[in-house]
């Protein structure tokens, strides 16, 4: 921010401190609660001013996870210098944006946890040039903890209002401590990534932190589960093909009614109904009315419809029933290893304390350093050829950046030599 805050204590550049001893406490935005851009008018108006400032823009969205189904984007906030802060609804001006697209569109974006944001902004046409993530940052440069409060209180000396993270975002209106809120996520962003980029520099990690960057910006959209319903919270518990069978025949008519409504699928069916419904298997409309969950008023009115799909899954011929566990192309639970190819074991142990040496050295986040499923795929089945040009080709097929494989080549090949015949 530039300047300090009328009426408020003065924050000390060295501690970080107000001076009575503790952090800044925002409540609300420096320049006051911005209005809500709703409209084609206001948002011309808000474009041009965002065209008019300098520099990057801060970038956060507000969506409304565990209450729709879609993870839409129900506010957007932007900030830029010399343009202040805006708050605009996408909602109402649905297929009415691309003049914020010409602005954000040739623009660099700072974000907070990109990869949450990034895909609700492109389903508005919004896509940045480039981006500086501070939670990466964050990590990169050796923060131990990475949220956005935690960063903007260590780094910045202000502490962030917070409590409206996992509010539902598409209720209309929206509070004004809410829009609070929302706008505070964008209010200190530039200032953070300015410590933070210095931060980088100062420990020759900037570049790194580019092509992670990069990498974020450029991820293709995640492949779709190939059987989602495995993740059914407490399906460990079903030992049975058949009663995956109903997990399955359940789960499948939870998320297609979820999609109709737009109602997340937990607010539906809990996971753990569904996981009842399986173990009790009820016979009767009674029976399952019986169990907790089912005999609730709205969900009544849909208890036949469920038992139909329990009765589906009993029904159905043993060659289509599922496997007991999902098959996949990758290597097995870490834990089993041992037992099913001890040099496989060997080679991942040692990766593992090489990895994390290096990790340590640098002050990373060994995850960050090489990702965990890049590194167990490459220890249960490495090349023909230990050698570390060849490594290095398995890390870049794998997605690693180019900092990732100059740091950890080395002893990762020497690591998959050790129990080499």
């Amino acid at each position: 921010m530039e300047g300090d805050r009328p009426g408020e204590p003065q924050t000390d550049p060295k501690t970080g401190t107000d001076d009575t001893g503790g952090p800044v406490l925002l409540r609300e935005p420096a320049e006051g609660t911005p209005p809500v851009i709703a409209d084609a008018t206001a948002l011309a108006e808000a474009c041009a001013k965002i065209a008019g400032g300098s520099g990057a823009i801060a970038v956060d969205t507000e969506r409304a996870s565990g209450y729709r189904y879609w993870p839409k984007a129900y506010l957007v906030q932007l900030r830029r210098e010399g343009a202040g802060s805006f708050l605009i609804d996408p909602i109402p001006l649905e297929g009415q944006l691309e003049p914020l697209a010409e602005v954000l569109n040739d623009a660099e974006w700072v974000l907070h946890a990109a990869s949450q944001d990034l895909p609700c902004l492109a389903e508005l046409d919004l896509h940045p040039k480039s981006l500086f993530d501070t939670e990466l940052a964050g990590r990169l440069a050796g923060y131990e903890r990475v949220a956005l409060g935690t960063l903007v209180e260590l780094l910045l000396g202000y502490q962030l209002e917070k409590g409206h993270s996992a509010a539902d975002w598409s209720k209309r209106p929206l509070p004004v401590d809410w829009l609070n809120y929302a706008a505070l996520d964008v209010e200190l962003l530039i200032e953070l990534r300015e410590k933070l980029e210095a931060d980088l520099a100062a420990q020759g990690k900037l570049e790194w932190a580019q092509q992670e960057f990069e990498a974020v910006r450029t991820a293709p959209p995640p492949a779709p589960r190939a059987e989602p319903w495995r993740r059914t919270s407490g399906v460990h518990k079903i030992r049975s093909a058949r009663g995956l069978a109903a997990v399955r025949e359940l789960w499948q008519a939870r998320d297609e009614l979820a999609r109709k409504r737009d109602r997340a699928p937990s607010r539906i069916l809990p996971d753990s109904a569904i996981i009842n419904a399986v173990t009790a298997d009820p016979k009767t409309v009674d029976q399952l009315q019986a169990l907790p969950v089912f005999s609730g008023r709205v969900q009544r009115k849909y208890t036949a419809s469920w038992l139909r799909h329990l009765q589906a899954a009993r029904a159905l011929p043993a060659d289509e029933l599922p496997t007991p566990a999902q098959q996949t192309d990758g290597p097995p639970p870490v834990n089993r290893w041992s037992d099913k190819d001890p040099d496989a074991a060997a080679r991942l142990s040692a990766a593992r304390a090489a990895l994390s040496a290096i990790a340590e050295d640098r002050r990373l986040p060994v995850e960050n350093l090489l990702l965990p499923e890049l590194v167990r795929r490459t220890c249960w089945r490495p090349p023909a050829d230990l050698s570390e040009d060849s490594v290095a080709q398995v890390l870049r097929d794998g997605g690693a950046r180019p900092w990732q494989v100059e740091l950890t080549v080395a002893a990762l090949s020497k690591a998959l030599q050790a129990t080499a015949a």
